[in-house]
């Protein structure tokens, strides 16, 4: 390992980064988990504690349920971090290039912050949703009812919407309400299989809880649900980007400025005046990153209540029907 240290300066880098994301996510992961339980559960009339939501998730799945999704969010913090201050570096290094001061300006951070979110935030929503998925699934009571029966009885559903199974309860209800209804309808069931939700029994979607698989979500929704909330996310990540690349630039400055007050002779450029020391630059990123934060915690918001709806994809009823001549559809309806 000190070989490669010594001969391979970025996978020295990368190792080290790599190692450091680990440890920051271990520690934060249940902040996370709370964070992103009090995003959701959260309504207009009724707003969460953090102790109710501590409490249930005790009960639901014990303090291991705290970190419910920490491989998939470490995996997914090594890749956009990386991208984040990748991204960044590339394009200051362009800002910088031919200067005679190897420094950026405070708007320039801003600029190069903003890019290097957007492309961090592609990167990492994938990975945000499964994890949010099972951050959800771990303050939710599991029910153990076999529906055997029912899926054998029902094979559309299997077709339709597989890996789910349906309310007993709901679909007898469901199954009473339609008996009441005229068989003159041309075609009552390609009708029902325009809303394949309408099969489960209860009329409405799985909850994010029982759709928290890659293969799942990916069969239910489709492949683009993995980036669901992309806007709000790249609307967040470009927005703490910015945020926190410009507000740390201005406290680099600023210290070093303030460092080279105490030269004597004052140094030509701010390059002389030599790095900060590792205690204050941890302290600016730090209330740099709590600013950008609170100025991105609206879109942060936002996403995590968008990833955690599960929206069908369209039946593939519903896609030959979409593909018919407008004037047969038509003459359908009139019929």
């Amino acid at each position: 390992m000190g070989n490669l240290l010594q001969e391979n300066m970025f996978a020295g880098h990368a190792i080290a980064a790599a190692g450091s994301v680990a440890v920051a996510s271990s520690l934060t992961h249940p902040l996370d988990t709370l964070k992103t339980l009090l995003q959701v559960g959260a309504g207009s009339t009724q707003q969460l504690g953090i102790a109710q939501v501590v409490e249930r998730v005790r009960l639901v799945s014990g303090v291991s349920g705290l970190y419910s999704g920490f491989g998939l969010s470490t995996l997914g913090m090594i890749s956009g971090i990386g991208a984040r201050f990748g991204i960044y570096e590339i394009i200051t290094a362009f800002y910088k290039d031919g200067r005679e001061d190897n420094y950026v300006y405070v708007s320039e951070a801003l600029l190069a912050g903003i890019a290097a979110g957007a492309i961090e935030s592609v990167m990492l929503t994938p990975f945000e949703l499964l994890k949010l998925r099972r951050q959800v699934s771990a303050s939710r009571f599991k029910t153990s009812i076999s529906h055997k029966a029912m899926q054998e009885s029902t094979p559309l559903i299997s077709k339709l919407l597989p890996g789910y199974t349906p309310d007993i309860k709901a679909w007898n209800s469901t199954v009473g309400l339609l008996s009441t209804l005229s068989p003159k309808h041309p075609d009552m069931v390609g009708a029902l299989k325009q809303y394949p939700w309408m099969l489960t029994g209860s009329g409405r979607p799985p909850l994010a809880s029982d759709v928290k698989g890659p293969f799942n979500i990916i069969s239910l929704e489709g492949w683009s649900a993995l980036w669901k909330g992309l806007r709000p996310g790249i609307a967040r990540d470009c927005v703490f980007g910015g945020v926190f690349f410009s507000v740390w630039q201005f406290f680099h400055i600023a210290m070093l400025n303030w460092k080279a007050l105490d030269i004597n002779p004052p140094p030509r450029s701010i390059d002389e005046a030599g790095p900060v020391t590792p205690l204050a630059s941890s302290l600016a990123a730090g209330f740099s990153g709590t600013v950008a934060a609170a100025a991105s915690h609206s879109f942060d918001t936002a996403k995590s209540r968008s990833q955690c709806i599960v929206t069908p994809k369209p039946s593939p009823c519903c896609l030959e029907r979409d593909k018919l001549p407008a004037v047969h559809r038509h003459g359908e309806e009139a019929s």
